[in-house]
C-alpha cells in the first residue's frame, strides 16, 4: 500500500504534535508559575502565549476590539462562505455537490471529535494558569470549559477544507480568515498556541478523510435525490449539470 504525498504533511505534523504535548518541560520559572500548574503544557507553548498576550495589550483598541469581535465573526463568515458554496453546487454536477455535503458534515464530525477531546483531556486554560496576565476576552471562560483543542480552529479550518474541495479558489480566498480566528484566539488569551494548532489538525485531516471516503457513495445518493420532487429542489437548482459517468471498461487517457 501507498501513501499518498498529501497526507504525509498532517500526519508528521500530528506525531511532532502529539510527542511536544506528551513531553513537555518544566515550567517557566521566569513566568512566575507553578510548575505543577503547567506540567501538561511546553514551555515554548506557554512562552508564545504569554509574548503574544503582553503585545496584543500593546496594541491599538480598535485593533483589539477588531480581533475580541473576530474571534466569532470569522467562523460565522466561513460557515456563509459554505452556504454560498453549497448554493452554487446546486447547479453543478452530483459529485460537486455530494462533495459538499460530505465535508459539511464531516466539520460537524471534527467537533464533535475536538468537543470530546476536551472534555477527556481536561486541559485548563492559560488565563487561568497565568491569571495575573490581563487579557483582550477580559473575562476567562468558566472553569470546566477547557482549553486543549480549540474548538474554534477545528471548524474553522475545517470549513475551509470544506470550501476548499468544493471550489479551491475560493478556499484559497478565505483562508486568511481561517488563520486570524485560530491567531485570534490566542491573541485574545484564551487558548495556548498548540490549542490552536491541534484544532487545526483536527479540522483539516477530519475534513479530508470523511471526504475521500464518502465522496463516492455520496455522488451515488445526490444523483438519485435529485431525482425526487422534494430534495431534488434542495439539491439541484433548475438546469443543473447531471453527474458524469464514464462507460463500463473503458478508462480516461
Amino acid at each position: 500500500m501507498t501513501t499518498k504525498p498529501q497526507y504525509v504533511i498532517p500526519a508528521v505534523a500530528a506525531v511532532v504534535l502529539a510527542a511536544v504535548v506528551a513531553n513537555p518541560h518544566p515550567a517557566l520559572a521566569a513566568a512566575g508559575v507553578r510548575a505543577d500548574r503547567i506540567k501538561d503544557v511546553p514551555d515554548v507553548a506557554g512562552q508564545w502565549y504569554r509574548d503574544i498576550v503582553e503585545w496584543a495589550n500593546t496594541t491599538p483598541g480598535i485593533v483589539q476590539g477588531f480581533m475580541a469581535h473576530f474571534t466569532d465573526l470569522g467562523i460565522v463568515l466561513l460557515a456563509v462562505t459554505w452556504l454560498l458554496v453549497f448554493r452554487h453546487a446546486r447547479r453543478g454536477p452530483s459529485r460537486l455537490m455530494a462533495m459538499t455535503l460530505v465535508s459539511g458534515f464531516a466539520v460537524v464530525l471534527a467537533y464533535g471529535i475536538s468537543e470530546w477531546a476536551k472534555t477527556y483531556l481536561d486541559a485548563e486554560r492559560p488565563c487561568r494558569t497565568f491569571s495575573g496576565l490581563p487579557i483582550i476576552a477580559q473575562t476567562c471562560p468558566p472553569p470546566g470549559d477547557w482549553s486543549f483543542p480549540s474548538n474554534h480552529s477545528t471548524i474553522a479550518f475545517g470549513l475551509v477544507v470544506a470550501i476548499f474541495l468544493a471550489s479551491w479558489r475560493v478556499g484559497l480566498l478565505v483562508l486568511p480568515l481561517a488563520v486570524l480566528a485560530g491567531f485570534s484566539r490566542i491573541f485574545v488569551g484564551v487558548h495556548y498556541p498548540h490549542d490552536v494548532l491541534a484544532g487545526l489538525l483536527i479540522g483539516a485531516a477530519v475534513t479530508l478523510i470523511v471526504a475521500a471516503l464518502l465522496a463516492r457513495p455520496a455522488t451515488g445518493l445526490v444523483d438519485s435525490l435529485r431525482e425526487k420532487p422534494g430534495l431534488g429542489r434542495l439539491l439541484a437548482a433548475q438546469g443543473a449539470a447531471p453527474a458524469v459517468t464514464r462507460p463500463a471498461g473503458r478508462r480516461g487517457r
